[in-house]
């Protein structure tokens, strides 16, 4: 099996030699390797980075994730020096279970639209973990991390819309990105990369299932278990074992066997643009991400008309299908489901104005005021918006006022997309409003470790992730 540069794989190309997508993904991967970061890939390295923090320390006093810093005790007992969300250490296995299923709880890690699931959460948690017990430097943390981006989201990408509506692509195609992550802060050489990536796919699982069976507290286990699975199918293929070389395309691969429907040019094609990482969202809001631009048009109309709840008489929302296959709660009896209900979050942002982490945390299911918004909404799936997902999002908000007025937005794109980005000041501020509890020297510390990343001068030096970035202070 080959694994060529770019340059190579054109010269392959004219003399007609086949490769298989998956072995031009893994040369791809140290391609990228090889290169200078430019400026822009630091800066976005380090948004994400501390978006990943951001959505931890949000989650980490949850009685959720007290069990799940148990359960990865449990799963990969023993000491080590990787630290936890909460406090602790542990084993990198056990912590990047319990980070990653941490960071998933409050619905704020980032978003992809096109590959539908959330990568950094898969490509940031394994490198994190290991970093401490391999001494990974700045410079090779980072190369890790936008390897297992691109994994996850090509991988993601090219799944599609019918596996998403039945798959969790964070555990399925986020697997396969989490052993890119862990194979590449391990040193892996490219025949064991594949290995790991064809090892990692066949533990590649997480049904929807979760969602009709009202098991939504299970849904953050989804990039828990992709964490684990990946790091250690990394592990296997460092120490020899082989894994499926077509583990993608092949007969009985991922793309037959989880219904891809997507463009397969996204494994390996298109290896001029730019890393994947520079497509993915920032999430605005504590909540589904398939409901983001019926809450972005809302706003709309809040912020440029002045409405307020009592002048609604009559909401209409129009909505992309999918979403509401995935966040389709017709009204939350529990936490879990409140992020997952379109009515509950709309009803508590034409309330109050806002949306916050405490609405969906202790959300008021019995508010007769809510309720009563709620009642007043009519959801409509639109075939003709369906047919834009996922690239965009498509959603129409009408509100229908006492005083007779019709006033209606429309949004395809969310803030936080690639075409409506966030700023570092900007995303500082989204960390506090995320997590209230931290204090002004912690989100100073986690805000200067995350820019370390941008400072080429830093490459050489441990990234040594600090307790900042676990505790909040």
């Amino acid at each position: 099996m080959k694994y060529l540069s770019l340059n190579e794989m054109k010269v392959e190309v004219m003399h007609a030699t086949p490769l298989l997508p998956e072995a031009i993904l893994v040369g791809h991967l140290f391609d990228q390797a090889a290169q200078p970061q430019t400026d822009a890939t630091r800066a976005r390295l380090a948004q994400a980075l501390l978006d990943w923090t951001t959505a931890g320390l949000a989650a980490l006093n949850m009685p959720a994730a007290k069990t799940m810093r148990c359960l990865a005790r449990e799963i990969a007992p023993g000491d080590g020096p990787s630290r936890v969300f909460g406090g602790g250490t542990a084993s990198p296995v056990a912590a990047g279970l319990a980070n990653a299923a941490i960071a998933h709880m409050r619905e704020i890690d980032d978003a992809h639209r096109a590959a539908m699931l959330h990568p950094g959460v898969v490509a940031i948690t394994p490198v994190l973990a290991l970093a401490p017990v391999l001494g990974l430097t700045h410079a090779q943390a980072a190369r890790a991390i936008v390897a297992g981006y691109e994994v996850a989201l090509r991988l993601g990408e090219a799944l599609g819309a019918r596996h998403a509506a039945i798959f969790h692509a964070t555990a399925t195609a986020g697997a396969v990105g989490a052993a890119a992550s862990a194979g590449m802060a391990l040193g892996l050489d490219a025949p064991r990369m594949h290995h790991a990536l064809g090892i990692a796919a066949t533990q590649a699982a997480g049904l929807w299932q979760l969602v009709d069976d009202d098991a939504h507290e299970s849904k953050s286990l989804h990039p828990a278990f992709a964490v684990r699975n990946g790091m250690s199918a990394a592990y296997a293929a460092r120490a020899g074992l082989p894994g499926a070389k077509a583990f993608f395309t092949g007969r009985r691969g991922l793309y037959a066997a989880l219904g891809g429907d997507g463009p397969l040019e996204a494994v390996g094609g298109s290896l001029d643009a730019a890393e994947r990482l520079h497509t993915t969202t920032i999430k605005a809001w504590p909540a589904c991400a398939m409901l983001f631009t019926p809450l972005d048009a809302l706003r709309g109309l809040i912020v440029q008309h002045g409405i307020a709840a009592a002048d609604v008489q009559a909401l209409h929302i129009e909505i992309f299908p999918h979403a509401l296959k995935v966040a389709g709660i017709a009204w939350p009896t529990k936490p879990s489901e409140a992020s997952f209900c379109l009515r509950y979050v709309l009803a508590v942002l034409l309330e109050q104005s806002s949306l916050g982490i405490a609405d969906v945390d202790a959300p008021r299911f019995d508010s007769p005021a809510l309720r009563a918004l709620a009642e007043r909404m009519t959801v409509v799936p639109s075939d003709e918006f369906q047919m834009g997902f996922p690239q965009r999002r498509p959603a129409r908000v009408t509100a229908t006022l006492r005083d007779g007025r019709t006033l209606s937005a429309y949004r395809e794109l969310r803030r936080g997309d690639p075409e409506d980005p966030y700023n570092d000041a900007e995303l500082q501020q989204r960390m506090r409003d995320f997590v209230p509890a931290m204090d002004d020297a912690s989100a100073a510390a986690v805000a200067a470790w995350c820019a370390g990343f941008t400072d080429p001068a830093r490459d050489p030096l441990p990234c040594d992730p600090p307790p900042a970035l676990f505790e909040v202070g």
